[in-house]
């Protein structure tokens, strides 16, 4: 008997709703309450007391989100676009990547923040929206983690980690909008395991 393979929204939406029944998860950003980019779906059956909407001020909501995890929640911070996530990055390597040292390791703060390279089919939504700059990111920080993840079979292993480490870690995770269509993800998935090359990454070149 056959199994059939994971679908990475329907993936991420089951490992949301299960983030969304642990203590102290809090879910923030823009639209997790509400309807306005495709990362909302993922979490849309979600518990609303646990989705806090957010200003469009991402240097306020990684601020709002480090505020929150001193006083002992496990905030899930959620970016629809990593070229949005840019704005905040001074948050993150100069406030949240330092507080373990700051503080000798006396402050733990757990942070997961949420971003997707934005999806570029069917319709291009302009080179401002599809970057992706884990490399660069890697490079930023000492305490922060960054993992993309490349396959549905993943996420929930790479989500519950980030929950439960124990480390001193923060972990941003990197999804591609471009999997949520499940055409596509099945064809960048058959691609692979023909042992062809895979596709280029998102946000490199786009797709026919």
């Amino acid at each position: 008997m056959t199994t059939a393979p994971l679908k990475y929204f329907d993936e991420l939406k089951r490992t949301m709703e299960w983030m969304a029944q642990q203590p102290k998860v809090m879910f923030v950003g823009q639209t997790v309450a509400g309807p306005g980019t495709f990362m909302f779906q993922t979490l849309r059956d979600c518990p609303k007391d646990r989705c806090l909407e957010m200003p469009i001020n991402e240097s306020f909501q990684m601020q709002f989100t480090i505020g929150l995890a001193l006083a002992g929640y496990v905030p899930v911070s959620v970016y629809p676009r990593q070229n949005f996530l840019l704005l905040a990055t001074a948050d993150m390597a100069n406030m949240l990547d330092k507080i373990p040292l700051i503080s000798g390791g006396k402050w733990p703060v757990k942070v997961i923040i949420r971003v997707a390279t934005g999806p570029d089919a069917p319709v291009h939504p302009g080179h401002q929206h599809i970057g992706n700059y884990a490399k660069a990111l890697r490079e930023l920080f000492t305490w922060i983690d960054v993992v993309e993840l490349d396959s549905a079979e993943e996420i929930f292993s790479v989500y519950s980690n980030a929950l439960t480490r124990a480390d001193g870690k923060s972990t941003l995770i990197i999804e591609h909008g471009n999997f949520y269509n499940e055409e596509y993800y099945a064809k960048r998935m058959i691609t692979t395991l023909e042992g062809n090359s895979p596709l280029e990454k998102q946000g490199t070149v786009p797709v026919s």
